[in-house]
């Protein structure tokens, strides 16, 4: 017999290192037409929301937007 280097607390782990499974895992499923729809349609949602705000906002990140003069409210121009 042989001895192992680190000592095991379990039984079941040690005896794990013979055990060989001749059980194969399922094939996973294929999804079905809608599913793939659907995702693509989300896909397409999400990257036209950040696209869509990326046109919004770039106008207000445009550093030569100012104008020179600062911003004042309506409320203080009838003064």
């Amino acid at each position: 017999m042989f001895r192992r280097r680190e000592a095991v607390p379990f039984a079941f782990v040690a005896e794990a290192d013979r055990f060989r499974s001749n059980v194969v895992p399922p094939v996973p499923e294929r999804p079905s037409a809608s599913q793939v729809l659907g995702r693509s349609l989300i896909g397409l949602t999400v990257v036209a929301g950040l696209v869509g705000s990326l046109l919004f906002g770039l106008p207000a990140l445009d550093p030569g937007n100012t104008t020179g003069k600062a911003q004042q409210s309506e409320a203080s121009e009838g003064r």
